[in-house]
């Protein structure tokens, strides 16, 4: 797992025309100037064609809480509820509890 957060990863790939595959994102992460972070976490994905940049932000491993912005409540419910198979816990959709959105107002 590369020690770098989602945008730091989709800002290296910011200039790239999708889809691409992996090797063009790479590339382009080199060229851009990434960190080795960076491009580790590039070259960890599937070798596949991505269309979008959220296609790469969810096959990207990166630090579970690195920067997905939710709460510790948000994280339980993403543990209790499960998801998809295959789909990393970090990654699954959760809401916001009440008391965060009555927050928030």
């Amino acid at each position: 797992m590369a020690h770098t957060t989602v945008p730091e990863v989709l800002d290296a790939i910011k200039d790239v025309d999708l889809p691409a595959d992996k090797e063009q994102l790479v590339e382009a992460a080199r060229r851009a100037g990434a960190s080795d972070e960076v491009i580790k976490a590039l070259r960890g994905i599937p070798p596949e064609q991505y269309n979008s940049r959220e296609e790469v932000a969810r096959s990207v491993r990166v630090d579970p809480d690195s920067d997905l912005g939710h709460s510790p409540a948000q994280r339980a419910e993403q543990a209790r509820e499960g998801g998809k198979p295959g789909l990393s816990q970090h990654l699954r959709d959760t809401p916001k509890p009440p008391i965060e959105e009555e927050l928030e107002r």
